[in-house]
């Protein structure tokens, strides 16, 4: 299993235990510390993982965080863990106050449903208050997952993440003020617009007037965004589709191409046909030739299958079906052995025949 079918794994587990788990030491069990397992770290070795990891804050010695994991003897993230129904933005600054008397140089705040990387981007040594990579385990994104798997253990490179993460904490700072402005632009969002488009001076009326008229443009335009990629999808979709019956029609033409209707089968056929003509039109027995077997049929209808014969192999096999449409494989040494089911063959047309008749 991938890293990425791992962490989805995970997200399901989370979501279906949940309701289950009523204290933090709980939460730690059950969702984190599987998912420092899923990092690839070894939660059972305290050279690795260590637990109720010690730090010292100005005066209070003492101080512990639930867990911090080191390489190479050096503490390299700080994890601070809450109970999974746990609001985290009222313990944002408690792990602020551990990061800078530590080494580490990035951050984990979570409750096992919502996961918190900091850093110090912004200033050296002191966490930044925004954290530069935010996901929930439940709702996790594939790009998410991209940047979460930084931070295995197998690929874990301090600098590389450090070199990263600046860009991905801004554009993730930049998503979320465009999405709060696409909800409820702000003044200064409506002026940028209007001033563009607005002949004159954009008074308070004016301003009122392309605040609603910037809202009802927005949603017009995602409204074509979104009908526009539908459009792109269900037109690729069926192209998609067109080209898999083309590949199947041109691999139905092969298959049918490789059928060779023997003598034999013909001869075969006959016989059936002279059987049956006992009770119903002779007109009225078909055949279908495939790769593995010669059907031979009632009214041309694939349900109303008389018999099969296999003549293609090392032995001959005249076939017929139950009710539950399974073989009945019989071995026969010459094509004349059909003459011995002729009772059988018989019935099976009466029968079709009285099924279409209480029909």
């Amino acid at each position: 299993m991938d890293f990425k079918d791992q962490i989805k794994q995970l997200g399901d587990r989370v979501n279906k235990l949940k309701e289950q788990i009523n204290t933090e030491e709980a939460t730690k069990n059950a969702f984190i510390m599987p998912f420092l397992q899923v990092l690839g770290y070894d939660v059972f070795n305290p050279l690795e993982v260590v637990p109720e990891y010690i730090t010292d804050i100005g005066t209070k010695k003492g101080e512990k965080i639930d867990y911090a994991i080191f390489k190479d003897g050096t503490p390299t993230i700080l994890i601070e863990c809450k109970h999974w129904a746990q609001n985290l933005n009222i313990h944002d600054g408690q792990i602020l106050r551990y990061f800078h008397v530590s080494k580490a140089k990035f951050g984990l705040l979570t409750n096992g449903i919502s996961y918190r990387f900091y850093s110090d981007l912004v200033d050296a040594n002191k966490m930044d208050e925004k954290p530069f990579l935010e996901f929930n385990i439940n709702e996790i994104k594939d790009n998410q997952i991209e940047e979460l798997k930084k931070f295995h253990k197998s690929v874990f490179d301090a600098e590389s993440i450090t070199n990263t993460a600046s860009e991905l904490k801004y554009t993730n700072e930049l998503k979320h003020l465009l999405q709060q402005e696409l909800v409820n632009p702000t003044p200064e969002f409506v002026k940028h617009f209007a001033k563009q488009v607005y002949p004159s001076v954009v008074t308070a009326k004016v301003l009122e007037q392309f605040t609603n008229l910037t809202k009802k443009s927005i949603q017009q335009h995602i409204s074509e965004l979104i009908t526009e990629r539908l459009k792109t999808a269900l037109t690729k979709e069926d192209e998609k589709t067109k080209e898999q019956e083309a590949i199947q029609a041109e691999q139905a033409k092969a298959d049918e191409n490789k059928v060779v209707t023997t003598e034999e089968e013909l001869e075969g056929f006959m016989i059936v046909k002279t059987i049956v003509r006992q009770k119903i039109s002779a007109t009225r027995v078909s055949y279908r030739d495939a790769q593995s077997y010669f059907a031979i049929l009632l009214d041309d209808n694939n349900r109303k299958t008389i018999c099969r014969l296999y003549f293609n192999g090392s032995k001959k096999y005249f076939v017929t079906l139950d009710e539950q449409k399974k073989e009945i494989k019989n071995e026969i040494n010459s094509v004349d052995d059909i003459f011995k089911f002729s009772e059988t063959l018989i019935k099976i047309v009466e029968s079709y025949d009285k099924s279409k008749e209480s029909a």
